[in-house]
C-alpha cells in the first residue's frame, strides 16, 4: 500500500481544514518508509526519509491511503534516488515546487493516482494569482528540521 502523510505546518490549519484549506506538509509512505521533500541551501537532493508519521517539525495530521504498488522494496528504493535528482533542496519553493508536488508526483508514479486537491490547494491559488512572496516565507522549519536528513546519494 502506499499511503500519503499529511502534516500541520501551522496550528490555523484547525480552523482552515474545515473550508477545504490549510498549509500542510506531506510524505509518502511505502514499504514501512516515509519519502518527503524538503529545502536547503545546497544543490543536492532535498529528498529525505524519516520514520512513517513523525517527520519532525510537523504535526501529524492524518494517511490517506492511495493504492498500492507493483514495486519492490528495492524498485522503490531506486525509484526514489532517481526521482531526487529533480527535487534538489535549494530549488524548493512554496509555490510551485514544494513537498506536496514532490508527494504528488511519486503518488501519480507508484500508483497512477493524483492526491487530494485540497492538500495543497494554498499553492495553486498562489500560483494562479501570481502573488509574488518575499523570500522570507520560504517555510523555514522544513529547512532548518530537515537539514540533518538531507539525501546524500543513499537512503539509510
Amino acid at each position: 500500500a502506499v499511503y500519503l502523510n499529511i502534516y500541520d505546518i501551522s496550528p490555523i490549519n484547525n480552523y482552515l481544514y474545515w473550508f477545504g484549506l490549510g498549509i500542510f506538509h506531506s510524505a509518502v509512505e511505502v514499504h514501512g518508509m516515509e519519502f518527503g521533500y524538503g529545502a536547503h541551501e545546497y544543490a543536492t537532493s532535498g529528498v529525505f526519509q524519516v520514520e512513517p508519521k513523525s517527520c519532525p517539525g510537523f504535526i501529524f495530521r492524518r494517511s490517506v491511503c492511495m493504492g498500492t504498488t507493483n514495486m519492490s522494496r528495492a524498485e522503490v528504493r531506486a525509484f526514489l534516488e532517481d526521482l531526487a535528482e529533480d527535487y534538489h533542496g535549494d530549488t524548493y519553493h512554496l509555490i510551485v515546487k514544494n513537498c506536496n508536488h514532490f508527494t504528488a508526483d511519486v503518488c501519480k508514479r507508484l500508483t497512477g493516482k493524483p492526491t487530494p486537491g485540497w492538500v495543497n490547494r494554498l499553492a495553486r491559488l498562489g500560483s494562479v494569482c501570481n502573488c509574488v512572496l518575499p523570500e522570507n516565507i520560504k517555510v523555514s522549519a522544513v529547512r532548518d528540521e530537515t537539514a540533518h536528513l538531507e539525501f546524500s546519494g543513499k537512503f539509510a
